[in-house]
């Protein structure tokens, strides 16, 4: 991994003319086409029009049908007011009008903002704030959080549009003055265009907020282009794909994959809730071939009871992302037939941007061996232009010894255009020419990163760094641990030292003793947890455990 991004902030970029008699050689209407997602639906619906495109539980559309929808929701949308850089806002589970808005949105010239549906009121009325939302399309169902974050919102003359589930189960509460299908015939389809610069907002995703307010990251479309592309190119994703969209849609715009679908002719199952019985029926009902999710999502694949299992009706692929996935979870799913491909990405970089690249000499290693493998990161995708991993203190590129520790920084052209109002943060982020993500890793002989933890995250005891991530592999290897989490906790002698969190697998039992002995046997004394705190280990929406929660519930302990 070669890193030449410092010495590219620091050139002066000149600009080469062309040489005489060469004039004529320009951008025209027909050798330049702005780079946008939108192309990929309008040559799907071209192509392959009655191939199904959104199935969701008795509903289906082909690509004609969702090429339709979303003109229809973009002549709406502009009848509306919505035009270039406007933004619209949207809370909704995985349904197809919030896959169909990521077409009809952008054709309109708006800006799509998937909010997380497990906010709470307060927040979601800060992003309808901050994003100056035109129009909201909110879920009935969500009603209960949605209600009074309007009332907070100051965005008085923002649009509510209904989205009615008659697969959703429990009360809905209406709103808005129209639904979602009154609004799609509202005005005439929309003409299908690109927007006038590939340089355009496209999207808005909002970052977690684990400290103060969450940021408002924006995409491009030509990032959101390339990212799909690259999905195709990186993950072998094969023509006629079935994919099982387990991926919350509002998260990094659902990895790009919906656009993606379309360029392969690929079709996308949609389930409302993200349950074991749920995922393996899917499975077996549509033939699903590809799938995506945090590794909580492979657990529950891995862990579900005999009685909730189906057959699976061939190998299913599975892109995970977020915590590096435990090898004793890879080594559970790949005996179930699922060959499990691990990528890292941020919000801020229109979501994977590193993946496991596999090799075919790894097929003959022993299973714990490939599963090592297997979550480890990786290589640069197609699409990504340089990584590195920088010292934390010199900012000068680590040995690949796979020991030194620093900071992953990136370049290239999917990472965000920058926060929304807010121009030091956007700076910090890009300081010295690059992309700096906030994750420790460490590069490997072979070229390859591996993450270690967060920035924020790294326990440093005694002097030395514990890595919370390399602590939790070795829990997740005791066969009583379902979850585990480690944070710091205070200590007068070392500074800090390792505290895990522990939820059992139901009906297995061990005590504090048994798991700090079992990673005493693995680990360095200093890297081995000093206490045990059993119960349900919390985790957000898109299966990350927030461990801010975890210290905080720390300090209250030690407080009470």
């Amino acid at each position: 991994m070669r890193f030449t991004a410092g010495k590219l902030a620091a050139a002066t970029l000149a600009i080469v003319g062309l040489a005489e008699g060469t004039g004529y050689l320009h951008r025209r209407y027909a050798n330049h086409v702005p780079l946008s997602p939108l192309s990929f639906l309008a040559r799907a619906a071209d192509v392959h029009p009655e191939r199904l495109a959104v199935r969701y539980g008795t509903r289906s559309y082909d690509f004609a049908a969702v090429h339709q929808r979303s003109r229809s929701l973009a002549g709406a949308l502009r009848r509306l007011g919505v035009g270039r850089g406007d933004v619209v806002a949207m809370l909704a589970a995985n349904t197809p009008e919030i896959f169909e808005a990521h077409f009809g949105v952008p054709l309109a010239g708006g800006i799509l903002n998937t909010i997380n549906t497990r906010l709470d009121a307060d927040t979601i009325a800060y992003i309808l704030d901050h994003g100056r939302a035109r129009v909201f399309l909110t879920d009935t169902h969500l009603a209960r959080e949605v209600r009074p974050a309007l009332r907070r919102a100051g965005r008085s003359d923002v649009v509510v549009v209904d989205i009615t589930d008659d697969q959703a189960t429990g009360d809905e509460e209406r709103l808005g003055d129209r639904t979602y299908d009154e609004l799609l015939t509202e005005a005439p389809p929309a003409e299908w265009r690109l927007p006038e610069d590939e340089w355009d907002a496209l999207s808005l995703n909002y970052t977690s907020g684990t400290s103060g307010r969450p940021k408002g990251v924006l995409y491009h479309h030509r990032g959101c282009y390339l990212m799909a592309l690259g999905t195709v190119a990186g993950w072998g994703l094969p023509h006629g794909a079935r994919y099982l969209y387990t991926v919350p849609l509002f998260h990094c715009n659902g990895w790009t994959h919906a656009w993606a679908l379309a360029i392969v002719g690929g079709s996308a199952t949609l389930i409302r809730q993200v349950t074991a019985p749920a995922m393996f029926e899917a499975i077996a009902r549509d033939g699903i071939t590809h799938m995506g999710g945090a590794p909580v999502v492979l657990a529950m694949l891995a862990d579900a009871p005999e009685e909730e299992r189906r057959p699976l009706p061939g190998p299913v692929h599975f892109l995970t992302a977020g915590a590096p996935p435990p090898a004793a979870v890879l080594e559970r799913v790949e005996r179930l037939g699922i060959e499990v491909l691990q990528v890292y990405g941020l919000t801020e970089t229109t979501g994977h941007v590193v993946h496991c690249a596999w090799e075919e000499a790894w097929d003959a290693l022993p299973d714990a061996e490939r599963a090592a493998l297997k979550a480890r990161q990786g290589v640069r995708m197609p699409i990504t232009e340089e990584v590195a991993v920088l010292d934390l203190e010199t900012g000068e590129p680590v040995p690949a010894d796979g020991a030194t520790p620093g900071e992953v920084v990136i370049r290239g052209n999917t990472v965000m255009q920058g926060y929304l109002h807010d121009p030091d943060a956007t700076e910090a982020a890009f300081a010295g020419g690059v992309f700096h993500s906030g994750d420790v890793a460490v590069l490997h002989p072979d070229g390859r990163i591996e993450l270690r933890d967060r920035l924020k995250d790294v326990i440093i005891s005694g002097g030395e760094n514990v890595s919370s991530v390399e602590v939790e592999n070795v829990l997740y290897r005791h066969p009583a641990v379902a979850v585990a989490a480690v944070v710091a906790r205070p200590d007068e002698r070392w500074g800090e030292v390792p505290c895990a969190f522990v939820e059992l697998r139901p009906g297995a039992r061990a005590d504090e003793a048994e798991l700090i002995a079992f990673c005493r046997e693995r680990l360095a004394g200093f890297k081995t947890p000093k206490a045990i705190v059993f119960g349900e280990v919390p985790r957000t929406s898109t299966g990350k455990i927030p461990k801010y929660e975890l210290r905080r519930r720390l300090e209250t302990r030690a407080a009470g």
